[in-house]
């Protein structure tokens, strides 16, 4: 690809008159006591997007979002407030269900330390695409997102997705939702916060994929197969104080006995199903000896999973 070879020119970014989307956009900006700056094209896709100031208040997190860290808002407020000046607008797109408000997919901290110093506006780029609220986890690659918070923002998002398009089957939302095994694995974290999603989810992505049923039928089932794991945690969490009872001990000890229990999976063979997968683990943690295990076999678990 030879270079600075794609996209708009600065020229075609600033040309044209906005569509009549952008202009309704403009108009719901106004009746919230915000103003729009400026309209444009993308650079890179041609889509058109506004920059605007919008009362803090007008705007809100998506209901789907990791929570809040407290500790990065404050250090935001500290820079923010040093500096006297808020560069990196959030995004935010128009609120469904929710006239005069917006969402913003990626810029719950920085809004949040805006609302801790008082201020009373916040800088916007807008989307007139009220999808772009599904795509949290594409949209935010500066503060990368651990396992745990993927997976709970992805079954909040599935549950949201489900509400406002009962029909749609869950493969049609693979872009948003990114690994259906996050949904399940989200379940779990719910249920459980400390929940070590990373010792199961190898095991989990390689059997696991998006369904054609819609998502209010997944969802159900996910939630089925996510109560069958803490069951199969609940015996490894028995097998690990056996192990330590026995002197051993390793903060790798889970991902020792989870590997011991999933099912060998030779190259290029096909994974176990879904459902058949607890089957399979539980069977093995059941049967799970811990006065056959050795200490070298512990010791060659070296790190863990995500």
């Amino acid at each position: 690809m030879d270079p600075a070879s794609r996209g708009l020119s600065a020229a075609e970014v600033a040309a044209e008159s906005p569509p009549a989307e952008v202009a309704e956009l403009a108009a719901a900006v106004e009746a919230a006591g915000g103003r729009v700056l400026a309209t444009y094209r993308d650079p890179w896709g041609g889509k058109w997007l506004a920059l605007a100031a919008l009362p803090v208040d007008q705007v809100e997190p998506t209901p789907f979002q990791r929570d809040l860290s407290d500790a990065h808002v404050k250090k935001l407020e500290a820079v923010i407030e040093k500096l006297e000046t808020f560069l990196d607008p959030v995004i935010a797109v128009p609120a469904r269900g929710a006239e005069g408000t917006f969402w913003t997919p990626n810029g719950h901290h920085r809004l949040s330390a805006l609302r801790r110093l008082g201020a009373r506006t916040v800088t916007v780029l807008l989307s007139p695409d009220p999808a772009l609220a599904y795509r949290i986890l594409a949209l935010n690659t500066e503060k990368a997102h651990n396992l745990k918070e993927r997976a709970l923002e992805v079954v909040r998002m599935a549950r949201g997705l489900a509400e406002a398009d009962p029909e749609s089957p869950e493969s049609a939302f693979s872009l948003e939702l990114e690994d259906a095994s996050l949904i399940t694995l989200g379940f779990a974290y719910e249920d459980r916060a400390r929940f070590a999603g990373g010792a199961y989810g190898p095991s989990l992505r390689a059997s696991d994929g998006f369904m054609e049923a819609p998502l209010a039928e997944t969802l159900l089932v996910r939630g089925a197969r996510a109560e069958r794991l803490l069951e199969i945690d609940d015996r490894v969490t028995e097998i690990i104080a056996g192990l330590k009872e026995r002197g051993f001990d390793s903060p790798y000890l889970r991902n020792f006995v989870v590997a011991r229990i999933r099912p060998f999976v030779r190259r290029g063979k096909a994974a176990p199903e879904p459902d058949a997968l607890p089957d399979h683990m539980a069977e093995k943690a059941a049967a799970f000896d811990v006065g056959k295990v050795k200490a070298d076999q512990v010791a060659k678990t070296a790190g863990g999973a995500e």
